[in-house]
């Protein structure tokens, strides 16, 4: 398996909850925006040394609501997780994976072997833009997104389920795609949602700087995407806690 590395007690990578966090990598998407481009292009990367992994794991067992998994996308390397995750299941500990939720296939094993607590997915509005893809296969890769998200809903895994946002395409159209998203979680209580403003540098270095000039650091586009999920009953809606910082900063 090839990781990029963990840490052992995190506070910021599943909302109000401690993780012990393991990144791993490669991914099947091209975001513009991703500030993990390196661990996503297998940068850096190395072999999981899983003897040491299980040994700072059950040293931070105490610490943590899950161990948390994120990239990249895990689940390109799905078959190897499986292994670790049974591992983890066995010590009693609890498992949130983050996904960017356009593998159904590997996702659906997971599940059904119920090595899945807890999951995480980004809501990339319009996928076409952020997900970095000719327009055809990001039309093709949002059909699974949704699939996952009527999986999650059928198995009722708690989700973290994030909106990107970004500034400088039609509203109207951004809406569209969430508005679709939702409906596949209309039978699922238990999920929440975090607008997160997309940001670029020098607070973050993406794979894309010039797309970021052009389309991080929104304000009006976050106004608008939270009065319109309120509208729709939707609470609570979780802004970054950066979120003023980010409003507050420089555009262009």
């Amino acid at each position: 398996m090839l990781v990029s590395g963990w840490k052992s007690v995190s506070m910021i990578d599943v909302h109000g909850k401690v993780t012990f966090t393991l990144w791993l990598c490669g991914c099947n998407l091209k975001c513009p925006f991703c500030h993990n481009w390196k661990i996503a292009e297998n940068i850096g990367c190395v072999r999981l040394d899983e003897a040491k992994f299980f040994e700072d794991l059950e040293e931070s067992k105490f610490l943590i609501d899950y161990l948390h998994i994120t990239g990249g996308e895990p689940l390109l390397q799905w078959k190897e997780l499986k292994n670790l995750l049974r591992r983890v299941k066995e010590l009693g500990i609890a498992v949130s994976l983050n996904t960017n939720g356009t593998l159904i296939v590997p996702l659906k094993k997971l599940i059904r072997e119920g090595l899945i607590d807890h999951m995480a997915t980004d809501l990339k509005a319009p996928p076409s833009s952020l997900y970095g893809l000719p327009e055809e296969a990001s039309g093709e890769l949002w059909k699974s997104f949704l699939k996952s998200l009527d999986l999650i809903s059928k198995h009722q895994i708690p989700l973290e389920l994030r909106i990107p946002v970004a500034r400088g395409f039609a509203m109207d159209e951004v809406l569209k795609y969430i508005d679709s998203a939702l409906s596949h979680l209309n039978r699922h209580p238990n999920f929440y949602i975090i607008l997160n403003p997309l940001v670029g540098a020098p607070m973050v270095s993406p794979r894309d700087g010039e797309w970021c000039r052009v389309h991080c650091f929104p304000k009006e586009e976050l106004e608008i995407i939270s009065e319109h999920l309120e509208d729709e009953g939707i609470s609570p809606v979780l802004l970054s806690a950066l979120t003023e910082k980010f409003l507050n900063y420089p555009k262009g």
